[in-house]
């Protein structure tokens, strides 16, 4: 027997990107299969809310339309609605966690005026510092999405890591790196064990079922050896969430009829909402 609260966990498909072909998606090309490198595979938008224990937790905060805009992208259901059929209010979440700070994980400035926000020392660091100096490592970010960041830092609202740290009783993040310098994941202990949700540690099942990275990455050796981790932290193989895989809205259920968008994750695959 445990004390520690069990969670709900509700994921939030925002948004999607319907042009995305297989060999963006993978680290190294799928040479020995040349035939499947212009085959689709989409990438949806996630955002996640984690309930229970009196509080109400977001994991990341997504983008607006504004955003999608400048980034080519389609908003399908904006976040502010996916927690309005949560029965959620923006000011009622008290904790967002940032897995890190890239453009789709970071936006929405001010859906969320009483949260305290949780980010790896590591990822501020990064996204303010030197590396930005180069073009190309700054294309994942968006600058006001840091700006603001720093101005929670200035307005105390910011709560840093290093490695592993404790959000709420039965809810940690740890370090992996990999994707972003500062990249983050979430272990969230539920009715079903403890889940583990990945973002972007693993944007789709395969990356990590089939050890490829996914190409978009600061450290090789650090991606695969968050496979290794999320693996260790999960309570098996059906527990652990991948970042931005459409498959996650068919493996687990709806909370409603005719809204497809939001899906309960603490249940087991295939589960139907009672």
């Amino acid at each position: 027997m445990t004390d520690l609260p069990e969670y709900e966990i509700f994921g939030i498909r925002y948004a999607h990107d319907g042009k995305r072909r297989l060999a963006e998606n993978f680290l190294p090309p799928l040479t020995e299969l040349p035939d499947l490198h212009d085959s689709p595979m989409p990438l949806d938008f996630f955002v996640w809310v984690i309930k229970g224990g009196g509080r109400t937790i977001m994991l990341d905060t997504g983008f607006d339309r504004a955003e999608a805009g400048r980034r080519g992208r389609e908003v399908l259901f904006p976040v502010e609605d996916g927690l309005k059929t949560l029965g959620i209010k923006p000011d009622e979440v008290g904790d967002v966690i940032l897995s890190h700070l890239h453009w789709d994980h970071a936006g929405n400035h001010d859906l969320f005026p009483g949260a305290r926000y949780h980010v790896q020392d590591r990822e501020m660091s990064y996204c303010t510092g030197r590396c930005m100096c180069h073009p190309f490592m700054r294309r994942p970010f968006t600058v006001d999405d840091v700006t603001v960041m720093v101005r929670r830092v200035y307005d105390g609202r910011v709560q840093f890591h290093d490695g592993t740290g404790e959000v709420a009783p039965g809810l940690t993040v740890h370090w992996t790196g990999g994707h972003s310098k500062g990249l983050q994941i979430a272990r969230v202990h539920t009715r079903r064990g403890w889940i583990v949700l990945a973002s972007d540690a693993s944007h789709y099942y395969a990356n990590m079922e089939q050890a490829r990275p996914f190409p978009l990455l600061t450290d090789t050796e650090e991606m695969l050896s968050g496979f290794k981790l999320i693996r260790q932290l999960a309570s098996s193989a059906d527990h652990w969430i991948p970042g931005h895989d459409p498959d996650v809205l068919k493996r687990y259920p709806a909370i409603h009829k005719g809204v497809p968008h939001v899906v309960r994750l603490d249940l087991d695959p295939g589960a139907a909402v009672r």
